[in-house]
């Protein structure tokens, strides 16, 4: 196990710690066959990444923190961040591609982030990718992961291999996650079937990763909490992306809906919408002092983890956790079993 958990002296700061942190893996290139990911330049110098058919232009991966561990931990100690937990790229969920083929690229991006983070085990953790268009063989290397790997956390797709979190098949895999008693992370993918949203209203102004995010964190709330999974699954804990999308600002109308619409079930009109969300986990990563107290107004401050989407282009490593900072540590150190 990972040392980064230990006790700070007496009138230290607190670790901070980044939940939110993607890496990308030399060794998952071409992990996947056909579907990628490959890593290239075109003629006019221009970067992409391909992921199946779909081509992300412009970003630049290698010799930076998303690939170079020397470069990510010195940007970590630039924006004095103590600890990252390393999760999956989103564009390399794979949950379309055929069952054995995400099971081999899995088990290879497992192993390798086992490797990457075991060597800086005081600086970096490890989330692990999942085969979910296979629950059985996603739990079986969810227990690898955990078990023999030694990674910290699972990490899925808001609709993972198109299902939805309330999904009975994903019942089993939430069983596994409480008896490893690990945490799962959720975080959407910017792609549809066929690359981005196919509304095109989706594809202006980056609205697929800032609206379209938002809109997938919010339905997996309303999956997990109106869905039953935390009714079913007490001790499932589960950290949303971006603060849960817009499910704050909608937490007052999705409460009233659950006391007067037909579908709510009996635990969920007696307990209220509050009561499950507030044992939701989000990541503080919202961009605005106001938005971030909206999120503590309703979900509460006791489930608030750091997070900066780290080296992204979106990136709030340098704005830092602010005066919620001693909440978010120890936060962070529950969420993740740091001892």
């Amino acid at each position: 196990m990972s040392d980064v958990a230990s006790d700070s002296p007496a009138g230290s700061a607190p670790k901070i710690v980044d939940v939110h942190a993607h890496a990308v893996l030399e060794v998952s290139l071409g992990a996947a066959g056909a579907a990628g990911p490959e890593l290239g330049v075109t003629e006019d110098g221009t970067p992409f990444y391909r992921v199946g058919e779909y081509v992300l232009r412009g970003v630049r991966y290698r010799g930076s923190p998303f690939m170079d561990v020397d470069v990510r931990l010195a940007a970590m100690d630039a924006a004095g961040i103590d600890v990252q937990l390393l999760s999956p790229n989103p564009l390399t969920y794979f949950g379309r591609l055929d069952a054995d083929a995400a099971i081999g690229f899995a088990r290879t991006h497992n192993d390798a982030l086992a490797a990457l983070v075991g060597k800086h085990s005081d600086r970096l953790l490890g989330a692990a990718q999942l085969p979910m268009q296979d629950v059985p063989a996603a739990i079986a290397e969810l227990r690898r992961s955990v078990r023999d790997l030694g990674l910290r956390a699972a990490y899925i797709d808001t609709d993972p291999a198109g299902r939805t979190l309330d999904d009975p098949a994903l019942d089993p895999l939430y069983e596994a996650l409480v008896d490893l008693d690990v945490p799962l992370f959720v975080h959407p993918t910017p792609l549809g079937e066929q690359g981005p949203p196919d509304d095109v209203r989706l594809r202006r102004f980056d609205l697929d990763l800032l609206f379209g995010f938002a809109r997938d964190e919010t339905l997996a709330v309303a999956a997990l909490v109106c869905g039953g999974i935390l009714e079913r699954h007490p001790g499932l804990d589960v950290c949303i992306s971006h603060g849960g999308g817009a499910a704050a600002f909608l937490a007052g109308r999705l409460a009233r809906a659950v006391e007067v619409r037909p579908w709510a079930s009996k635990a969920l009109r007696e307990n209220g919408f509050a009561h499950y969300y507030r044992q939701l986990w989000f990541d503080t990563h919202v961009h605005d002092a106001g938005s971030l107290e909206l999120l503590a107004s309703h979900a509460g401050t006791e489930r608030l983890v750091f997070g900066t989407n780290f080296a992204g282009w979106d990136s709030g490593a340098h704005d830092g956790p602010g005066p919620l900072a001693p909440t978010l540590a120890a936060n962070a150190a529950r969420l993740l079993r740091l001892p």
